[in-house]
């Protein structure tokens, strides 16, 4: 895990200064490859480090020549003068790391960060004092769990809209950014920007029924525009099916709008594409809304 950290964070933080591209694959089979052959000869584990290649970077260093370099100067080192730099103080070593190394620091990034998105300026404090406070593996492992628990929140409670239509503006947008909006008589568009998975099928469910309460006629039908939803779980599923007869039972049919491929093959091995109908399933909102206009005989003009 230090390997893959200190490898990956080397490589862009040097891709971005020399504004070159770097395959984070390709590094990661060259780091095994490389451990695979030291391993079979019982050398040392093998990764990029965070204290030589700024030094070589500071001295001018261009390309993977300079490894070579420095590997024939120490071994001509310790063959011809292996005493040569015996009362060197360790702290002027050190010295020479903490000069070429203080340029990783990224201070001036950081303000930024804080100032676009507070949150992910506290989770890279979190994992530095993490792996001061624990080390590298325990610091490295509390910032992935902290990331992973801000993107389950956000997946958990997702932005959504009521869409309607704005006069001298294509397409249909939310009604609360704006509210001259035209809404269709009877029919309730609702976009849910999130994929639906186990921890936001519940919130979805209670959205269309809350989307269906505050419209001000009566609702015949409701469609989501699926546009934004990028996968559905079996939860999900579930949810969606219980929907559906719910909706029908108060009499308001479900239908669905600019759902991706994938998704709609997700429902099909649910065994809900047929439950629902292919047929309700519309390539745009504006055929969905096209649709609902011809089937209920609505006179109104996108």
């Amino acid at each position: 895990m230090v390997a893959v950290a200190d490898t990956s964070v080397l490589s862009r933080t040097y891709a971005a200064k020399t504004r070159s591209h770097v395959d984070p694959n390709q590094e990661m089979i060259g780091l095994g490859a490389a451990n695979l052959a030291t391993g079979l000869f019982q050398g040392f584990p093998i990764s990029s480090s965070s204290s030589r290649t700024p030094v070589a970077e500071a001295a001018g260093a261009k390309s993977q020549l300079t490894g070579v370099v420095g590997a024939f100067a120490v071994a001509l080192l310790l063959l011809l003068a292996p005493n040569l730099l015996e009362s060197l103080p360790s702290s002027a070593l050190a010295a020479v790391v903490i000069a070429a190394a203080i340029g990783l620091f990224e201070f001036a990034d950081l303000r930024r960060i804080f100032r676009i998105q507070q949150w992910e300026f506290w989770l890279s404090v979190a994992c530095l004092a993490g792996v001061a406070a624990f080390g590298a593996i325990p610091g490295i492992g509390l910032a992935i769990v902290i990331a992973i628990m801000e993107f389950l929140w956000d997946g958990w409670r997702p932005h959504y809209a009521v869409l309607g239509r704005v006069d001298g503006i294509r397409g249909y947008h939310d009604i609360k950014r704006y509210p001259e909006a035209r809404l269709v008589p009877g029919l309730v568009l609702l976009r849910w920007d999130a994929p639906l998975f186990f921890a936001n099928a519940e919130l979805f469910h209670q959205r269309v029924l809350e989307a269906v309460e505050q419209s001000p006629t009566p609702v015949r039908r409701i469609v989501v525009t699926a546009e934004p939803v990028t996968s559905i779980d079996v939860t999900s599923a579930d949810m969606l099916a219980e929907l559906e007869q719910a909706l029908r039972e108060s009499g308001i049919e479900l239908r669905f709008a600019e759902m991706k491929d994938p998704v709609k093959d997700k429902l099909k091995r649910f065994e809900l594409l047929e439950r629902f109908g292919a047929a309700n399933f519309y390539p745009t909102v504006g055929a969905a809304v096209d649709a609902y206009l011809e089937d209920h005989s609505v006179n109104w003009k996108p």
